[in-house]
């Protein structure tokens, strides 16, 4: 049983099993206007998506990714914001690529095309090429993002399509406004019904905060303090957290319609 646990913790923090090397380019930052472009078309405000229009018209979507994948980012050429920026909006896109190749389906996790196991999820699909260099979803979240930006935010601006996930920003994160749009998506996160935190004095967050729990200790922070800092509420003294059932439904504009 040990073991079991241990190979679903490896798994989902992505060490060593989503480590990636570093890759030599000399590419130019770029800019994200047709994500911006194709978001604000099929996305809703609070972060719904129509993915039955969407799949009729993918055009510019095929144009954004196939930048991405002739621009890898270097810390040569890119500061730590367009690093940043790029493989958030990487992320995204590529997940909202690979609901629109199975489309229609009810949650992400139908994705199964080699079986079941806590190793071949969809996340482990190596569907993206970046200048000759292959990566599946968890690469760039557990092998990029997180162990060399140690930025907790990121996690209300990656998306999993699914209605539990923090809202799909409807504009593409863009390395001049990189703080301020990951400090306002997570301030609405947190103040939004993903997260209830005036439950009759027992906070009740998302469960992305239990299963990333260490990701807030970074640099001496905490998660009580992350959730003050973020949402204005002063949490209960001696309270304990309570996480909520996470929803793999897909964060269609029609799963809205079912949830109002």
């Amino acid at each position: 049983m040990k073991s079991l646990l241990a190979l679903a913790f490896t798994a989902l923090v992505g060490v060593p099993t989503c480590r990636v090397d570093d890759v030599k380019s000399d590419s130019r930052p770029v800019s994200h206007e047709l994500w911006t472009a194709e978001l604000q078309e099929f996305v809703s405000d609070e972060g719904w998506v129509d993915y039955a229009a969407w799949d009729k018209d993918t055009a510019r979507l095929v144009e954004y990714l196939n930048l991405l994948e002739t621009h890898h980012p270097n810390d040569a050429n890119w500061t730590r914001d367009e690093q940043l920026a790029y493989w958030i909006n990487a992320y995204n896109a590529y997940t909202v690529k690979l609901i629109l190749d199975h489309w229609p389906l009810e949650s992400i996790k139908d994705i199964r095309p080699n079986g079941k196991g806590f190793v071949n999820s969809v996340w482990d699909i190596k569907f993206i090429e970046i200048e000759g260099h292959k990566y599946d979803l968890n690469n760039i979240e557990h092998g990029i993002i997180r162990p060399k930006f140690e930025d907790n935010r990121i996690h209300v601006a990656v998306n999993c399509a699914s209605v539990s996930c923090p809202p799909l920003l409807n504009e593409a994160f863009t390395a001049d406004r990189l703080d301020a749009q990951l400090d306002s998506a997570v301030t609405a996160f947190l103040k939004g019904p993903r997260n209830d935190l005036k439950a009759s004095g027992n906070p009740k967050l998302s469960s992305i905060f239990k299963w990333y729990g260490p990701d807030f200790d970074w640099k001496g922070g905490s998660l009580p303090k992350f959730i003050e800092t973020h949402s204005g509420y002063s949490l209960p003294s001696g309270k304990t957290f309570e996480f909520l059932d996470y929803d793999w439904g897909v964060n269609s504009q029609q799963a809205n319609v079912k949830e109002s």
